[in-house]
């Protein structure tokens, strides 16, 4: 039987976690202070990081071009700048409601299971954990943050900074740079819609086939996917083991269910009352985009795959997607904004520290804010964690986010999951509201 693309994807994954989980608890020599491997397991998880690495770089070696082609395809497509204008109202009030619905969700979650204390006080077992390690994960949290002075609006502010380059080019080059990519792109196709048919007619044929082009090598790639996969998913699990899972068990499950509350009931919801489409469907299609996604948890690795899917599976036209995607996979973080919320309540409810209502209300506002100004950092959530803790009041939080870090990376591949898959929602959902006729071929 020939297996389809999605389904190889979906065995390297398993298969990597039973290697990882094998490399994990053989070679593992020594436990305390740190995860000492032997020398056989360090060169194993220094194959899948070189592997996974590999992968990763060829499919963040298109996005730029995916991105930029896309856009100025789509947007020089409208033909005017009304239709921009309703694009662009029409994709952020889903962004802004379906974070702002993610966080609620997170925020009731973590009220109700409260995984930070235990039989109703503040965990002995974590603090104890804490206070033993408190200089190793001080000192890890600051490396991974470094200045963490500032403010939600602060960092909202600086969205815009990065929105405009300096030079244009710097748009195309170094990490964090999808927001000033996005803007060049966008300043692009909307001059194309105003300069003369004699000018416009060889930019966009260039664009077009430049579009084309990219799509055919993101074909190639995904040939890659499953070995990719597994080298990524494996490293992953040959680090973290399942031990540490343990200890914070009842937080790990927390986000775990908020997550998938927010994917598997509230999003299907939307799509079906909304948007008038089959959920079902809509799954089926993003399937490779989802296992990519929580493969390599990177938003904006998987654009060119979540691109493709929406186009070629659901029958969303380039120009929605090339606009509300790339947008999304900067922007619109649910899985990460819920993730803060339930993380900023775990850490008040580990230290004691009391959350009134007008607290709580600051920390979803932050978390909104937050999701969306410094989405583009490395290690962004804990960065976005870090500035709410300061704003409301949390002390000496440091050792404890420094704990958090031991899970944040299934964690991390799971809330990706979930933003890519909103992405895809609203993509959907703008199309739908455009009059698009969706889902009219077969899914490949």
């Amino acid at each position: 039987m020939k297996l389809k693309p999605w389904q190889w994807i979906f065995l390297a994954m398993i298969a990597a976690f039973v290697v990882g989980t094998i490399v994990n608890r053989v070679f593992v020599i020594e436990r305390e202070p740190d995860l000492v491997f032997s020398k056989t397991g360090n060169s194993l998880i220094a194959i899948f990081d070189y592997v996974g690495t590999l992968f990763m770089n060829l499919l963040k070696m298109v996005i730029v071009p995916l991105v930029l082609t896309s856009i100025v395809v789509g947007i020089a497509g409208l033909g005017n700048t009304e239709g921009f204008a309703r694009l662009g109202g029409k994709t952020l009030l889903y962004y802004a409601c379906s974070s702002l619905v993610a966080i609620l969700i997170g925020l009731t979650l973590v009220n109700v299971f409260q995984p930070g204390l235990q039989d109703g006080k503040p965990n002995e077992s974590i603090r104890k954990q804490i206070e033993s390690n408190e200089e190793k994960y001080s000192s890890a949290v600051s490396g991974k943050l470094g200045d963490r002075s500032g403010s939600g609006m602060n960092a909202v502010t600086q969205l815009f900074m990065r929105m405009v380059p300096q030079n244009v080019f710097e748009a195309f080059g170094a990490n964090n740079k999808m927001l000033a990519l996005i803007f060049v792109s966008l300043l692009t196709g909307i001059g194309l819609i105003f300069i003369s048919p004699e000018g416009r007619g060889p930019v966009l044929d260039f664009f077009k086939g430049l579009n084309e082009l990219t799509l055919l090598i993101t074909n190639w790639v995904m040939w890659l996917a499953p070995i990719g996969v597994f080298a990524l998913v494996a490293e992953t699990t040959a680090q973290t083991g399942l031990e540490i899972v343990k200890l914070l068990g009842k937080y790990f499950f927390v986000v775990i269910l908020a997550l998938l509350t927010h994917m598997l009931v509230v999003m299907p919801l939307v799509l079906r009352f909304f948007a008038k489409v089959p959920p079902r469907k809509h799954f089926y299609a993003m399937r490779n985009a989802i296992l990519t996604a929580f493969s390599t948890a990177s938003s904006s690795a998987t654009l060119p795959v979540t691109m493709r899917g929406l186009q070629k599976n659901a029958g969303v036209s380039k120009r929605v997607s090339s606009f509300v995607l790339p947008l999304g996979a900067t922007v619109n973080m649910d899985g990460t904004a819920l993730y803060e919320c339930v993380a900023v309540m775990f850490v008040a409810q580990v230290l004691g520290v009391e959350m009134a209502f007008s607290t709580q209300f600051t920390v979803v506002m932050l978390a909104l804010l937050t999701s969306i100004g410094v989405a583009g950092v490395p290690s962004a959530s804990l960065v976005a964690i870090t500035i709410i803790v300061y704003n409301v009041g949390i002390p000496h939080p440091e050792a404890v986010i420094g704990l958090i870090l031991a899970v944040d990376r299934p964690l991390d591949m799971t809330r990706t999951a979930v933003n890519i898959f909103s992405d895809s929602c609203g993509a959907v959902l703008v199309a739908k509201s455009e009059g698009e006729e969706l889902f009219q071929g077969e899914s490949q």
